[in-house]
C-alpha cells in the first residue's frame, strides 16, 4: 500500500484494541482504501517504542490490539512490511535509512498544523514530525554522578553523542541542548524537564525554553 498520508485516527482505528478481529481490510479503515488485507508489523510488548507509539496513538501506552506480526528485532519487521504490499509497520527511523530501498515511508498528518509531515532528521529536530518522534536521554542519579570515572563518561557522552548519534542513523538534539544539559550536569541539578512523564509531541525547543526559565 502507498498511501498520500495518514492521520492520527487513521492509525488509531487500525492499532487500537478494539480493531482486534475486527478491523481485518484497508477500506474497513477508510472505504476509499483497497478492499485487501490489513497486515500490521511492529515492535513487542517490551519496546520502548511500542510503549511510546502506543501512548501518542491511544493515548494510552501498551494499548493496543494483538493481533499483528510482533518482534523485538526491526530486521524481521523489514523482511515482513517489505515482503507483502498490504504490509504496514512502525519501527526507529535509523532502520528505514538502512533499508529504504525496500521500504516506503508514509507521511503523517501533524494534528496542530494538519500539514502532511514525511519523517526526516530535519522534521524530527524542527518538531514537526508530531506525535511519532520523541527525545532519548540519560538519566545519572546524584549518587553516581559523584564518582570519577561516571563524571568523566557522561561528560565524554555530551562531548561526543552529536557526532554518535549521526553514526547509528539517530537523529542529534541540537547544539543548544547539549550545551545547557552539560550546564545542569556540572551544577548537579537534578530532576527532568519533564516533571516525571514523558510527554507526547514535545518539542525539544520548549524544552529548552522551559530550562531557560528556571535558570
Amino acid at each position: 500500500m502507498i498511501f498520500k498520508s495518514l492521520t492520527v485516527a487513521d492509525l488509531k482505528k487500525m492499532w487500537e484494541p478494539a480493531a482486534q478481529g475486527n478491523i481485518k481490510k484497508w477500506n474497513q479503515v477508510s472505504p476509499e482504501w483497497p478492499d485487501a488485507p490489513l497486515k500490521l508489523f511492529g515492535p513487542g510488548a517490551d519496546s520502548g517504542t511500542f510503549d511510546y507509539f502506543t501512548e501518542a496513538i491511544m493515548g494510552k501506552s501498551k494499548s493496543s490490539r494483538g493481533d499483528f506480526t510482533a518482534s523485538e528485532d526491526d530486521n524481521v519487521l523489514v523482511q515482513g512490511i517489505s515482503g507483502d504490499k498490504n504490509a504496514l509497520g512502525y519501527f526507529g527511523l535509523a532502520y528505514y535509512e538502512e533499508n529504504k530501498d525496500k521500504l516506503k515511508l508514509v507521511p503523517i498528518i501533524n494534528p496542530k498544523t494538519g500539514q502532511s509531515v514525511f519523517p526526516s532528521e530535519k522534521t524530527v529536530m524542527d518538531g514537526t514530525y508530531q506525535p511519532l518522534s520523541r527525545p532519548i536521554f540519560i538519566y545519572v542519579s546524584k549518587k553516581a554522578a559523584g564518582k570519577p570515572e561516571i563524571k568523566e563518561f557522561v561528560e565524554y557522552y555530551l562531548k561526543n553523542a552529536p557526532k554518535l548519534v549521526k553514526q547509528v542513523k539517530y537523529v542529534p538534539l541540537p547544539a543548544k541542548a547539549y550545551k545547557l544539559v552539560e550546564e545542569r550536569f556540572a551544577k548537579s541539578k537534578t530532576g527532568t524537564l519533564f516533571g516525571g512523564e514523558a510527554e507526547v509531541g514535545v518539542k525539544i525547543e520548549d524544552l529548552l525554553k522551559r530550562e531557560e526559565k528556571g535558570k
